[in-house]
């Protein structure tokens, strides 16, 4: 997937971050917390988990708003990386403390970290992708209907229901493919960030 055109509003969101502004962060929980919330559930499949890594991100940002580049994309993409990367690095934690008392082996607590990450970027693709792909999809896959029952119910042709089918499916293959750049939450300095 592309990477996001991040809106004029961002750079102006995070300059009022830098100031201090805590309406800023008011404004941003309340437009990011429950794609936040729901990354970091999607990951950890616990709420109060899910619960402390909104916390852990909301408080990065704020304590930290000059990490966002807005020349890398959106600020919406870069709160879900923050998420995620937040995410997975207490899964690990987790996971760590259970292979330690349970000796589950190492390779299966990966897998189940890639297997969550994936999860979670594929859930952040549905839900950032245009509506009229993501409809389509959903009639498809959700209400189990065919190409020509999307089309109709849709109001398109079986043409253009097939290629959002196809253009949705190709966005939602990303998923397992798409690797988190190394240096951000979670990794390096032996923090979570």
């Amino acid at each position: 997937m592309a990477r996001d055109a991040p809106p004029r509003g961002d750079r102006r969101m995070q300059q009022r971050l830098a100031r201090g502004e805590a309406a800023a962060l008011g404004e941003l929980y309340d437009r990011f917390a429950s794609l936040v919330h729901s990354l970091a559930h999607r990951v950890l499949g616990d709420e109060d988990a899910a619960d402390r890594v909104t916390r852990e991100v909301f408080g990065y940002i704020w304590e930290n708003p000059d990490a966002y580049n807005p020349k890398q994309g959106s600020l919406r993409s870069w709160v879900a990386t923050l998420t995620q990367r937040q995410a997975v690095h207490r899964l690990r934690q987790n996971e760590a403390v259970l292979t330690r008392d349970d000796g589950a082996a190492p390779a299966e607590v990966e897998r189940k970290i890639q297997d969550a990450s994936t999860a979670a970027r594929a859930d952040y693709i549905v839900t950032s992708m245009p509506a009229p792909l993501r409809d389509a999809l959903e009639l498809a896959y959700i209400h189990r209907r065919d190409y020509r029952q999307t089309a109709t119910d849709l109001g398109v042709t079986a043409d253009e229901a097939r290629r959002r089918l196809r253009l949705g499916l190709q966005l939602l293959s990303t998923a397992h493919h798409q690797k988190l750049p190394p240096g951000g939450p979670g990794e390096g300095n032996g923090g979570p960030w």
